[in-house]
């Protein structure tokens, strides 16, 4: 049994898919319920990695240089340096600790990922490699059911079930041979049998060679015919049920793409890019990732990223449905990340941080101020305590 993405995606997203399509008869308020429900889920784990993150990046500058005095402290005692180092980490924090909760929550939203890239949003593709043989070596090929890994497939609104391709005959086939290739249930019904339980329900899988073309005869019926030796790759697509359902300004949530092929521009598209790119950039702002006092080299790179990650939307695109998760999504951070990055610091760490900033202003002459820059104003109570 798979425990993994696949299971996730089966047994936690899609339920809470179905359940949310079953109050409101839309995929794209489904899609955006199901993102909310997993951002709040996973709001904790989430926090705890800004949180080390804003701590780290106040910190590093009076950490950095608690390293460099124990270095030279203790440089012929390895053993004494690395346990004031222990100790170090444990007074400031250790700068691995916020890479946790990003690497527990992966999983979860890999799981998203692959539903919103699954059926209903998307066509589902089958890939069946075929062997076909001469005429002469048919005594030498001994019949073997094939099958693909079953899919979960949509067959209705709110009704989905895991089907596979099966060549009953197997994939091995000699010249002039004909077959078909029957989609199936895990419990043996045709994809035939299980429409016929559902009339207004009208899904006609498509088929293509993407190898081999000239070895193998399609015909309009689904059957095929080996003509020539050697391998081909046949595919076959089921097509998913709201690829062409719209929502709010979205033209259909399956669509990908910002342009066709025949060159026309789909702004929809194009405006959850441009969202994605500006989100991230003000993500970025917040967390103090753009702040003046950071190297100039990692500036230049935190103002390219929103640039290379929204860009390569162009060049790799995706489904309407995942871009708008991830515009849905990136919003909810940005929401997080305000919030968070307004926290008054640990006491402890607040104290470290004014007396190191007051004795370089001491040692440069400037004038004391009573807050940090990017941090709220503490209290009167809070400081009184």
């Amino acid at each position: 049994m798979d425990f993994g993405i696949g299971f996730l995606s089966n047994n936690v997203m899609l339920p809470i898919l179905d359940f949310f399509y079953g109050i409101v008869p839309s995929y794209g308020l489904a899609i955006v319920a199901l993102t909310l429900v997993i951002r709040f889920a996973l709001f904790p784990l989430n926090a705890g990695s800004i949180r080390n993150m804003r701590r780290m990046r106040i910190t590093q500058p009076l950490m950095k240089k608690r390293q460099e005095e124990i270095q030279k402290l203790y440089k012929e005692d390895p053993t004494k340096q690395q346990e004031e180092m222990g100790k170090l980490f444990k007074e400031f924090g250790n700068p691995l600790a916020g890479c946790l909760p990003v690497v527990l929550q992966m999983p979860i939203l890999f799981a998203l990922f692959a539903t919103l890239r699954g059926s209903p949003f998307s066509n589902i593709n089958y890939d069946i490699n075929l062997q076909i043989f001469p005429r002469e070596q048919l005594e030498l090929i001994q019949p073997q059911a094939f099958s693909t890994k079953p899919q979960n497939i949509y067959l209705a609104d709110g009704v989905h079930a895991p089907v596979a391709a099966l060549l009953p005959a197997g994939n091995r086939l000699v010249v002039g041979e004909k077959t078909q290739v029957e989609f199936q249930t895990v419990e043996g019904k045709t994809l035939e049998q299980v429409l016929g339980e559902y009339p207004d329900t009208e899904i006609i899988p498509k088929w293509k060679v993407t190898k081999g073309e000239e070895r193998l005869l399609l015909h309009e019926d689904g059957t095929f015919e080996a003509l020539l030796p050697g391998e081909v790759t046949l595919q076959g697509t089921i097509p998913g049920l709201a690829t062409n359902r719209g929502f709010l300004f979205i033209d259909a949530l399956g669509r990908v793409g910002a342009f066709d092929d025949d060159g026309n521009i789909h702004w929809d598209i194009v405006g959850m890019i441009l969202f994605f790119g500006i989100s991230l950039y003000i993500n970025q702002t917040l967390s103090g990732q753009n702040a003046t006092n950071a190297q100039p080299q990692q500036q230049a790179i935190n103002k390219i990223t929103p640039v290379l990650f929204s860009g390569m939307f162009f060049f790799f695109p995706l489904p309407a449905g995942v871009l708008m998760y991830m515009a849905i999504a990136n919003m909810f951070q940005t929401i997080q990340t305000f919030i968070l990055m307004r926290e008054p610091l640990p006491e402890n760490i607040q104290k470290m941080v004014e007396q190191q900033e007051t004795e370089e202003k001491v040692k440069s002459g400037e004038p004391l101020r009573e807050a940090l820059p990017f941090e709220p104003k503490r209290s009167k109570k809070k400081a009184s305590s």
